[in-house]
C-alpha cells in the first residue's frame, strides 16, 4: 500500500477529467506531477505540485488550476481537505481512516510491507568490493562492501533480479608481487630470514601462507629460481587471499553470488571478442594521443597506440587498449569483463568503486555504452574515504595488515551490525567519520542505538502484552497528533523504498529509520505524561490491543528496514 502513489493516481485521473471537460488543454505531460510529504507538517498530510508544473504548458495561472483541482479532489473519499497555498501549491489532508488502514496493512503484510514491483524482474548486476587479492580487506573496503550489499538488498526488495558479484583482480602484476611476498614467508617457515624488499607486502597475514606453502611443498622451491616457483606460488597465495577475503566479508554478513576471475579472461578469447565487437563499430583505431595536461612527465613521448574511441560515447579522451609491446592495457580486460556481463543478459549494471577510481568512471561508461549500443545502463558509484576516530580524536589501531586498518579490526571493535549501520549514515559520495566511541554510545546522537532502542522498546511491550494473554488486533486506535505522526511516517515507507532503489541510495533507508524511531520515541515520552497514550492498559485488554497495533506496525518497518541494511534488529538492549 503506497498511499502516496494511490493519491497521485487520483490526482492524475482528476487532471484527465479536467482535460476532458476543457479546463486543461490536451497533450500535457503528467510526468513531473508529484505527490509527496509537505516540507512543513502543519500544511497538511501531502502536497502536490501539479498546478505549478502544468501552468506554463496550460497557459493558465497555477492558482486557477490548483483551485479547480482542489474542488474536484474532494470527491475522493480519502481526501478530507484540499487547500491551495501560495501561487498554486495544493496541500491535502486525508481522513483519519486512511492512517488506520496503513497501520493495519503494515501489520497484515509483515516483512513484505513496502515491497515494490517497480523492478519488474529487471536483471541487475551489482559489482562491489572487488579488492586486489593481495591481503585482507581494509576499512575503505568495508564501506564499499556495506554500501554494495545494502544496495543489492534494496533493489531486490524493490522487485529487481539482483546478482551480487566480486571481480577478482588476479591478472595483473600485483599478484606476482603477492607471490614474491609469500615466498619470503615460505623461506621464513623454513627458518630463513625473510627479505621483505621495498615494494613487497610486509603484513604478518602472509606468515600462515608461508607455513601452508611449506606444508604443501616442503623444501621443493627453496633453492629454485623464480621462474620455477612463481606460477605455483602465485596461484596458491591468491587462493589463500581469496579465502581470507571471503572470511572477512562473512564477518560483516556479506555473501556474494558470483566471483569472476580477471585471469580467466586471458587465453579465453573474451578480450579479443570484446575488442573485435568495438572494432566492428569503428571504435578501435591506431593513433597518437595528445600529451597529458598539466606538468609534462619526463618519460612521455608521442607514440602510436591501439586506441578505443571512447570520446564517441562521452569520454574526455580516447583510451589505449594495447601497449606498444603488444600486450593488453589494464583497461582491455575490464572492457571484456563488462562485455561478458552484457552477454550474460543483465539489463542494468552497477559498479561500486573506491574514491581513487573517479577517473575511471567516464571510460567505463563509454565502454558499456559502446558494447551495448546504449541499451544497458551503467551506474558507477564511488565510496568516499573513511576516517577513524575515538572520542573525537584520530584513532590509530594496531594494524595486523602491516600498513592499514582491516575490515576485521573494525568488526571486532563494534560488531557487524553497528559497523554496517554507521557506514550508511552518510551518502556514499560523502566522506565518513567513524568514531568508535560514538558508534557504541547509548544516546539519541547514535543513530544505530536510537533505531535499535525503538525496536527493543516495542518488543518489550509486546512481551508484556503476551504475558497479559492479549489477543492482537490490527485495528489501531489513533487519537493523538503524535500517534498520527507515527502512522504517517509508516505510510512513507513504500514510497521511500522506491525512491531509494531508483536512485541507488540505500543511505535513505538508514535516515528514514532514524526519523521513524524519532517519532516513536516522541510518542513513548508523551505517554509518560498522558496515561491514555500508553500502549499497555492493565485490566483493559481491548484498549491495549488497540493501542499496541501502532508500535507493532513500527516494529514491522524497523525490522524490514534493518534487514535491507543487513542489520539484525535487537529484542532487548543490553
Amino acid at each position: 500500500m503506497n498511499i502516496f502513489a494511490e493519491i497521485r493516481t487520483s490526482v492524475i485521473e482528476t487532471l484527465d477529467a479536467m482535460v476532458a471537460d476543457g479546463d486543461l488543454p490536451s497533450g500535457l505531460s503528467w510526468g513531473n506531477v508529484a505527490v509527496e510529504p509537505p516540507r512543513d507538517a502543519g500544511h497538511g498530510d501531502m502536497a502536490t505540485n501539479a498546478a505549478m508544473v502544468l501552468a506554463k504548458g496550460a497557459g493558465k495561472p497555477p492558482r486557477m488550476i490548483a483551485e479547480n483541482l482542489a474542488e474536484r479532489l474532494t470527491t475522493d473519499t480519502r481526501i478530507a481537505v484540499a487547500e491551495v497555498a501560495g501561487p498554486g501549491f495544493l496541500n491535502l489532508r486525508l481522513h483519519p481512516d486512511v492512517w488506520h488502514d496503513v497501520v493495519a496493512e503494515a501489520i497484515d503484510s509483515g516483512s513484505v510491507f513496502g515491497h515494490s514491483g517497480m523492478g519488474a524482474g529487471v536483471k541487475v548486476n551489482v559489482e562491489y568490493v572487488s579488492a586486489n587479492p593481495t591481503g585482507p580487506l581494509h576499512v575503505g573496503h568495508t564501506r564499499g562492501a556495506v554500501f554494495g550489499d545494502a544496495l543489492a538488498s534494496l533493489l531486490a526488495f524493490a522487485g529487481y533480479d539482483v546478482t551480487r558479484e566480486y571481480y577478482i583482480n588476479d591478472g595483473g602484476a600485483q599478484v606476482d608481487v603477492l607471490a614474491r611476498s609469500a615466498f619470503e614467508r615460505y623461506r621464513e617457515a623454513h627458518g630463513l630470514s625473510p627479505e621483505i624488499a621495498e615494494g613487497l607486502y610486509p603484513g604478518d597475514y602472509l606468515v600462515p601462507v608461508g607455513e601452508a606453502l611449506k606444508a604443501e611443498f616442503g623444501d621443493k622451491f627453496l633453492d629454485q629460481p623464480e621462474e620455477v616457483w612463481l606460477e605455483t606460488v602465485r596461484e596458491f597465495s591468491t587462493n589463500a587471499m581469496m579465502d581470507l577475503i571471503r572470511a572477512d566479508l562473512g564477518s560483516l554478513g556479506v555473501k556474494m553470488d558470483h566471483f569472476f576471475s580477471e585471469k580467466s579472461l586471458y587465453g579465453s578469447g573474451l578480450i579479443e571478442k570484446a575488442i573485435a565487437d568495438l572494432k566492428s563499430k569503428d571504435l578501435i583505431y591506431k593513433g597518437t594521443l595528445e600529451p597529458p595536461k598539466g606538468k609534462m612527465p619526463e618519460d612521455w613521448e608521442p607514440r602510436e597506440q591501439t586506441l578505443f574511441r571512447s570520446t564517441a560515447h562521452g569520454d574526455d579522451v580516447d583510451r589505449p587498449i594495447m601497449k606498444s609491446d603488444g600486450t593488453w592495457t589494464y583497461f582491455a580486460p575490464d572492457i571484456a569483463y563488462h562485455w561478458d556481463k552484457i552477454d550474460r543478459g543483465f539489463d542494468e549494471l552497477i559498479d561500486i568503486f573506491g574514491a581513487d577510481h573517479g577517473g575511471y568512471v567516464k571510460r567505463m561508461n563509454a565502454a558499456v555504452s559502446a558494447l551495448s549500443d546504449g541499451r544497458v545502463p551503467l551506474d558507477v558509484k564511488l565510496t568516499q574515504l573513511v576516517k577513524l576516530y575515538k572520542d573525537g580524536e584520530p584513532f590509530k589501531m594496531s594494524k595486523r595488515a602491516g600498513t592499514f586498518v582491516t575490515l576485521r579490526d573494525v568488526v571486532e571493535q563494534v560488531g557487524p551490525d553497528v559497523a554496517r549501520f554507521v557506514m550508511l549514515t552518510r551518502k556514499n559520495d560523502a566522506p565518513l567519520d567513524f568514531d568508535f566511541a560514538k558508534a557504541v554510545e547509548q544516546s539519541k546522537e547514535n543513530p544505530v542505538f536510537y533505531v535499535q532502542y525503538a525496536h527493543a522498546r516495542i518488543r518489550s511491550v509486546m512481551r508484556k502484552a503476551e504475558e497479559m494473554g492479549l489477543e492482537y488486533s490490527d485495528n489501531a486506535k489513533l487519537e493523538d497528533e503524535a500517534e498520527f505522526r507515527v502512522a504517517m511516517k509508516i505510510a512513507e515507507w513504500p514510497r521511500l523504498v522506491e525512491i531509494a532503489a531508483r536512485n541507488h541510495e540505500p543511505h535513505r533507508v538508514a535516515f528514514y529509520l532514524y526519523e521513524l524511531a524519532q517519532e516513536f520515541h516522541a510518542l513513548w515520552n508523551r505517554g509518560n505524561d498522558r496515561p491514555e497514550l500508553r500502549f499497555l492498559h492493565e485490566g483493559d485488554s481491548a484498549a491495549t490491543a488497540a493501542k499496541i497495533a501502532l508500535p507493532r506496525a513500527v516494529a514491522v518497518v524497523i525490522s524490514t528496514g534493518l534487514g535491507i541494511l543487513g542489520v539484525t534488529p535487537v529484542e532487548e538492549m543490553r
